[in-house]
């Protein structure tokens, strides 16, 4: 016998061979069992899903010798005929070469006929879509009535293009994309019967570039056996398919943790030397990612084997990786990774959008002890009872209190008075806010004081609080000490003696201001913010610099506050550009009323575009 490709040499010959669509095949064998036959059935749904090998099972169960039953025989005539394409009581019709009125006429003229062998004369119309609208109509009639021994069976890849005056008169039955999963099953099947040597993540990687179709798993089952032979190596497989190795997903992985924007530089590099699309790679580290963060909040088992179609190997893969971040690293990974992959799209330089990507993603672990210039340091991540790594996360009313460092003064005090001052351990109970609801006494963002051309956010610097009116909110506030605590000086003093933590407090919100207790917002997007403020190392040095500016140290409240909250303040970082932009416009307006700059607009007929001011270091220089 002449040699037949696989999709052909397996197609299934009965309804228990069908897979992925059992809520077809359980309909359509009830329906024959209760004898409640329709006249007309259509099949929707993409391409090799089973959608004709279904309708020509349909035909023979309906004409087999035993039946009409649900389960042919298969060695009865009218079954040996269909299988061969030989019935002359099933017709096979194509839609895209038979679209005329004159084509529809025929069928009207044959359907008068009784079936010659079978109990059904069934007429099988594949790509009914592509049927003018002619021709639609002109099946109508027959359609709605046809004679009692004739059924149709339509099939279409594009069900929006079928008139409703049709849909109206079938059995509507909608086929669904294969799961991974089916497809490796079979494929293994295939697979066995042919003596093939093929691994597991080789079938998963047939399944996944099949997209869902049954027939395309099979032809580059084909094709890859023409590559390689009899046994199958998975990089001849990824060579074949043009895929993006895993190797290179997994080696930009590594980078990430390893903290190694040289080595993710070199990943790319690679990737493109071996002409691999950069858009395909950065779906794939999309992927990577979305299934490290299930692997981080799914428990291992089989609801997680649900969520991510992988093989074994790769799943604990996965797990051992999810484990090196936080969940809320995970997200930040999947938000960078998916908008470099949006801006690929349109980007006319791809590679260099990938590479900062890759950038960013290698220092998103950085931290402080471990400040970016380091590569190859991993940043430490606290250990959850779960294994995992985890931020620490206040919730909305918390307050993180870490003990100040005693000055001389403290040290000077009496027995008695250092026994009315206790010092406050890590691990004691917070120190009560004047205000017992912080959100009651949120300040409107007409009140927040004005701040300067760097305004970064104060973070969590303890002190011991004093006790003031909730309403007074003054950009001046004094300290335990009676020093005054100028906002202005203390950010410009964050900003130039740790601009590591500068960053990270422009993300805060100033919601209250009394004494030397500070109260800053930050929404739920801003967790990774939050996290990197609270960790002692920070704290400690923002201590210290409050206590050399002002003799003593300051306390901040950090709470949770929402997008749209009303009373919610801007973030130090918009209150510092509105400024900027502000500065900006009364420069450019002085230099309009500039009278050379007005004789030089009038002279060459220019416009003003940019005012930049220079100190006299710059002037030299240029």
């Amino acid at each position: 016998m002449d040699y037949q490709v696989s999709a052909r040499k397996y197609r299934p010959g009965t309804f228990d061979d069908v897979i992925g669509q059992s809520h077809v095949v359980q309909t359509l064998m009830n329906s024959i069992a209760t004898k409640r036959i329709a006249h007309a059935f259509l099949f929707s749904g993409t391409r090799g899903v089973g959608k004709t090998t279904v309708a020509r099972i349909l035909a023979k169960a309906l004409n087999c010798e035993q039946g009409p039953t649900g389960s042919p025989c298969n060695t009865c005539a009218n079954c040996q005929e269909l299988t061969q394409g030989t019935s002359v009581d099933v017709v096979e019709i194509d839609g895209a070469s038979n679209t005329s009125v004159d084509d529809v006429r025929e069928i009207r003229e044959n359907v008068k006929f009784t079936p010659f062998r079978g109990q059904y004369r069934v007429y099988i119309i594949d790509e009914v879509h592509m049927l003018s609208n002619s021709a639609f109509n002109a099946l109508l009639k027959t359609l709605e009535e046809p004679p009692s021994h004739v059924v149709f069976i339509f099939a279409t890849t594009e069900i929006h293009k079928i008139p409703a005056t049709i849909l109206s008169r079938c059995q509507h039955y909608n086929f669904r994309r294969i799961s991974k999963a089916e497809i490796m099953q079979r494929l293994r099947h295939v697979a066995e019967q042919d003596g093939l040597t093929i691994e597991d993540r080789s079938l998963m990687a047939l399944a996944r570039a099949s997209e869902g179709s049954m027939r395309d798993g099979l032809s580059l089952l084909d094709q890859v056996i023409a590559f390689g032979g009899k046994t199958i190596r998975h990089q001849d497989l990824e060579t074949l398919l043009g895929a993006v190795p895993q190797e290179r997903v997994r080696a930009m992985i590594e980078a990430v943790i390893e903290q190694h924007s040289a080595k993710a530089l070199q990943v790319i590099a690679g990737l493109l030397d071996q002409g691999h699309d950069v858009r395909a790679y950065c779906a794939d580290l999309v992927e990577y990612v979305r299934n490290m963060l299930v692997a981080a909040v799914v428990p291992a088992g089989p609801e997680l084997r649900g969520l991510i179609e992988a093989t074994d190997e790769d799943l604990t893969q996965l797990a051992r990786d999810a484990e090196q971040f936080s969940v809320e690293h995970l997200q930040e990974l999947f938000r960078l990774w998916t908008a470099a992959e949006d801006h690929l799209r349109v980007s006319a330089h791809p590679r260099f959008v990938l590479e900062t990507a890759a950038v960013r993603a290698t220092r998103l672990l950085r931290t402080p002890e471990h400040p970016v210039g380091q590569p190859g340091v991993t940043a430490p991540v606290s250990a959850s009872p779960a294994g995992r790594g985890t931020v620490a996360r206040p919730s909305a009313s918390s307050e993180k209190v870490v003990p100040p460092k005693p000055t001389k003064r403290d040290l000077a005090k009496t027995g008695s008075d250092a026994e009315e001052r206790p010092v406050v351990s890590s691990g004691a109970a917070p120190v009560p806010s004047p205000v017992a609801r912080p959100r009651e006494a949120v300040v409107p963002p007409s009140q927040i004081p004005a701040s300067p051309a760097r305004t970064p956010a104060i973070a969590q610097v303890p002190v011991e609080p004093t006790p003031q009116k909730a309403e007074t909110v003054s950009p001046l506030a004094t300290g335990s000490s009676g020093a005054e605590i100028k906002w202005e000086e203390f950010q410009e003093a964050v900003s130039a003696q740790h601009p590591n933590i500068a960053p990270f407090l422009e993300m805060g919100r100033v919601m209250k201001i009394e004494g030397s207790l500070v109260t800053l917002g930050f929404t739920k997007q801003a967790t990774v913010a939050r996290s990197m403020l609270e960790k002692e190392d920070n704290l400690q040095a923002l201590a210290a610099l409050g206590e050399r500016l002002y003799g003593s140290a300051l306390r901040v409240r950090i709470i949770e506050v929402a997008e749209q909250d009303p009373g919610a303040a801007p973030t130090m970082k918009q209150l510092r550009v509105a400024k900027e932009q502000e500065q900006r416009v009364i420069l450019t307006q002085q230099a309009k009323a500039h009278p050379l700059v007005k004789q030089a607009l009038e002279m060459f007929g220019g416009e003003l575009a940019e005012v930049r001011t220079t100190t006299p270091a710059q002037e030299v220089q240029e």
